[in-house]
């Protein structure tokens, strides 16, 4: 069971996410008001389920002044299909994202997945000259100093990083990180990537290499 911030101005679609999801045992706080949400507790929850077109507060602008206080899974839920709002979603830091009107199945499987993927179990550490990533604690490192990873930029250096030197296409990237049923495409990998190696750089590391034309690979 898990708890989860479900942020949309419409009162019918929280009533629906919070019966949907109780189905699986989770426990839905309906968030009516956007801009009440970077004032809240973000630690008390799991994940992040966030609509995109809102009045006073869209969801893009919320996610990127919540992201640096919240470490989980964060899902938009949209209405907007064109490829450059999925990825500029993902240049903020969400992790996946539901087209509305949203089958209830569809919704289930994500939310399941992406809590699948963070409460795997872990038990030691990558190590690569001043780069450590802790397996246990989700987290990586750069001589000591923890860099801000967002859960799906963390799970892409830990795929990568179990497979050193071995080139990794995005379709692998996106099955192993994001589950099959995700609708992140290249475009929007690429966008996860390079703000990961942005963060890898600006704290002295750049352990993520393109191969041009076949994906990327740990190079270190």
């Amino acid at each position: 069971m898990a708890r989860i911030l479900a942020v949309d101005d419409e009162r019918a679609i929280l009533d629906a996410l919070a019966r949907v999801l109780g189905r699986d045992g989770h426990e839905v706080v309906k968030a009516a008001d956007p801009t009440a949400v970077p004032g809240m507790d973000l630690s008390r929850f799991d994940l992040v389920l966030c609509d995109v077109m809102m009045p006073g507060l869209d969801g893009f602008e919320l996610v990127r002044q919540i992201r640096p206080d919240f470490d989980g899974p964060i899902i938009f839920l949209t209405a907007r299909v064109a490829e450059e709002d999925a990825v500029a979603g993902y240049g903020l830091g969400a992790d996946d994202y539901v087209r509305k009107p949203f089958g209830a199945a569809e919704l289930r499987a994500k939310v399941a997945a992406h809590l699948r993927r963070e409460r795997r179990p872990r038990s030691h550490a990558l190590s690569f000259g001043e780069v450590r990533i802790d397996l246990g604690a989700h987290g990586l490192a750069v001589g000591g100093e923890a860099v801000p990873l967002t859960p799906t930029e963390y799970a892409i250096c830990e795929y990568l990083a179990r497979h050193p030197g071995q080139v990794m296409s995005r379709a692998q990237i996106r099955e192993a990180v994001l589950g099959w049923e995700s609708d992140a495409d290249d475009a929007a990998i690429s966008m996860q990537v390079s703000r990961a190696r942005r963060k890898l750089s600006e704290a002295g590391a750049d352990p993520i290499a393109t191969v041009w034309g076949m994906g990327y690979k740990w190079q270190l």
